[in-house]
């Protein structure tokens, strides 16, 4: 009886495992080449300047006093003052309140972009901060910009 509570056991546990495993594993997941550069190579030629590098003329936008409801916009400017093409792969936001858009296209060296951040204030009261994330092939990947504001509600909207 023992042996048979035994194999019982070992069947159980098999039959819950194996379906895990039959997911995708990270080898199975494609990354888009352009993505991925390593500054630090074997043989050390590849150096941190021959990387795209995002650099912002700001990277903090404060709208100031707004009317609860108002939507704003704010387009966040950068250059690419690295060696190779700038690709932005992913923006996104702490809030559905805040949309970032930007530009697919990939940014030579020493050419411009922007990001563009709309911001809407309905529904929030006092002083916000929404912070935006930029996932890009520089090093470090992520980038990030900061909207804020001090939102208020007039006297007839109380």
């Amino acid at each position: 009886m023992a042996k048979i509570k035994y194999i019982f056991l070992i069947l159980t546990v098999v039959v819950f495992l194996l379906p895990g495993c039959k997911g995708k594993s990270d080898s199975d997941k494609s990354v888009s080449p352009s993505l991925v550069t390593n500054p630090v190579t074997a043989s050390g030629k590849k150096s941190k300047t021959e990387l795209p590098v995002m650099e912002f003329e700001q990277s903090k936008h404060d709208f100031g006093l707004v009317v609860q409801g108002e939507k704003l916009s704010y387009n966040f400017k950068f250059t690419n003052t690295g060696g190779t093409d700038l690709i932005i792969s992913q923006a996104s936001s702490t809030c559905g309140c805040t949309v970032p858009t930007y530009s697919k296209e990939p940014v030579k060296p020493g050419g411009h972009g922007s990001i563009e951040v709309q911001f809407d204030s309905g529904g929030r009261t006092g002083s916000v901060s929404k912070t935006v994330s930029i996932l890009a092939n520089t090093q470090p990947n992520t980038n990030q910009l900061e909207i804020s504001a001090e939102v208020y509600v007039p006297d007839s909207k109380k």
